[in-house]
């Protein structure tokens, strides 16, 4: 198993790791309910056997949750998300050219209705590509861990 800490992974520089690292720990202090309760159903492999992990840094970029083996992101958007749509163009362009899949869920729908959000999360699961561009063995470049 390769170490997110690597060298040459294309994790954030050391020093945006630094200005990266609170906000992360923070925002996986004082989820939202609909991340907590997608997190209750993901972790500890819980859905096809993936690992995924929680406000993951890729780049200059926290994601909500990220599937590594399968270079999967899955975003859960509040109502500021209402506010944010351009930022959150760029930032999706950026994920995709990194070759991930970028999934998008609202706040009300994880908390209406998790299954459909998490049937729908398996099938990308199951569509298992070459090796995301964030791991060993993929093309392009590799993410910021986030421990």
């Amino acid at each position: 198993m390769w170490s997110e800490r690597e060298p040459g992974m294309g994790r954030a520089s050391p020093e945006l790791w630094q200005r990266l690292k609170p906000i992360a720990r923070q925002m996986r202090r004082e989820p939202t309910e609909a991340e907590s309760a997608l997190w209750q159903r993901l972790r500890g492999r819980r859905l096809r056997g993936v690992k995924v992990r929680r406000q993951y840094a890729i780049e200059r970029f926290i994601v909500d949750f990220y599937a590594a083996q399968v270079g999967v992101v899955i975003e859960v958007d509040g109502p500021v998300h209402d506010f944010s749509q351009e930022h959150d163009a760029v930032r999706q362009e950026f994920l995709e050219s990194l070759g991930l899949k970028v999934l998008r869920f609202r706040n009300e729908q994880v908390l209406r209705d998790i299954d459909s959000v998490l049937a729908e999360i398996g099938i990308s699961f199951d569509r298992v590509a070459p090796p995301s561009p964030l791991q060993p063995g993929g093309e392009g470049k590799g993410a910021g861990g986030m421990g």
